[in-house]
């Protein structure tokens, strides 16, 4: 591993040096590409600096005790080997952590969408509900929200909404919310205050370049339409709303919510590229499913990954039998606790992989 970490700061110091080269500077597209690169490397260079040094603090340490010295001195000597073992033995497990194989994806903008499943418009209430847990968790971290479609439904719910979150590392993190989210909750309609158990479907995508996915214009048919609102209501009487049609795939995308037809085309296409580059991805992971079925949030959207259970106020991730009783704070975007609890466990599986 020691080995691996030279070579990865010496990339680093070789990258700072190209990113200082008057020829890097000029080109937009290596300068991003340096840039980035670094950026990748930083957090782990950093880390194994501090372990090259606490090493070499160890090691005088070690050698001092050797030295006559009276017994506060060697008291003192051993207490900063005790220390500084323990702190060389956290920057290790840091760095087997830092050093684990990552997902392509991680550091990519995010399509999300969410869908009302079982439950008519209680279901489509509850993903209503989501999708604002979801922007209130981006605005926490600094992330970017853009509703690219929506199709709402007469009580104030969604049928189905897609947005971007735009953001660093935004997949990194998200990617743990595919899945079916159950809802257990009195609906405001039910007179007899009974529970009701309603679900709602999440997708996310990582956006997809156009160098990742080919799309070819002959391969896409577009349709245009005028845009309508809940109910099926015409609110648009130009043909603004687009529809595009992947024929190879068969991959459908629609996208009315801009009063400009080049605008919904552009968003439409953004949602298309990032569905074909799923379902690539998708038949890739079904080659290996003993892997894929070990992976945190990355398995079958149909599965239930977590239920909010209003009368409890509690929420479970079923993935990992994680029970908070904080479903107020979850709903208003709070969900570091959740996500990280996650990613903690994706990479011990990753860890336990390695060590088998």
């Amino acid at each position: 591993m020691i080995e691996r970490l030279q070579t990865l700061e010496d990339r680093y110091e070789k990258l700072n040096e190209l990113l200082s080269d008057p020829e890097v500077i000029s080109d937009t597209n290596k300068l991003r590409e340096y840039s980035k690169e670094q950026a990748g490397l930083e957090e782990t260079v950093t880390a194994y600096r501090e372990y090259k040094e606490v090493a070499e603090q160890l090691d005088d340490a070690k050698a001092m005790l050797g030295d006559s010295m009276d017994d506060d001195m060697e008291e003192m000597v051993k207490e900063e080997i005790s220390e500084l073992s323990d702190r060389q033995k956290e920057l290790e497990e840091r760095l087997k952590i830092l050093m684990l194989p990552s997902d392509p994806n991680d550091d990519k903008n995010v399509i999300m969408e969410i869908r009302g499943a079982a439950g008519g418009d209680e279901a489509a209430l509850f993903a209503g509900d989501l999708y604002r847990m979801y922007a209130r968790y981006a605005e926490s971290q600094g992330w970017k929200t853009e509703v690219i479609e929506s199709t709402a439904n007469e009580v104030g719910g969604y049928k189905e909404i897609i947005f971007m979150v735009q953001g660093d590392r935004a997949y990194s993190k998200m990617k743990f919310e595919n899945g079916a989210h159950r809802v257990q909750r009195v609906p405001e309609t039910e007179s007899g205050g009974r529970i009701h158990t309603s679900t709602a479907t999440v997708a996310v995508l990582p956006e997809a370049e156009e160098v990742e996915v080919e799309v070819h214009d002959k391969d896409i048919r577009v349709d245009t339409f005028a845009s309508s609102g809940p109910g099926g209501q015409s609110v648009n009487t130009t043909m603004s709303a687009v529809r595009l049609t992947h024929e190879p795939t068969g991959i459908v995308v629609s996208c009315q919510d801009e009063k400009s037809q080049i605008k919904n085309k552009d968003k439409a296409m953004k949602v298309l590229r990032a569905r074909i580059y799923d379902k690539f991805q998708q038949e890739e992971q079904a080659k290996y499913d003993e892997n894929r079925k070990s992976a945190v949030g990355t398995g079958d959207r149909s599965e239930r990954i977590r239920t909010y259970n209003f009368p409890q106020t509690r929420v479970t991730d079923h993935r990992i039998g994680l029970t908070l009783q904080k479903l107020d704070q979850i709903l208003q975007g709070n969900l570091d606790q959740i996500l990280d609890a996650l990613l903690i466990e994706e990479q011990t599986k990753k860890l336990e992989s390695i060590g088998e």
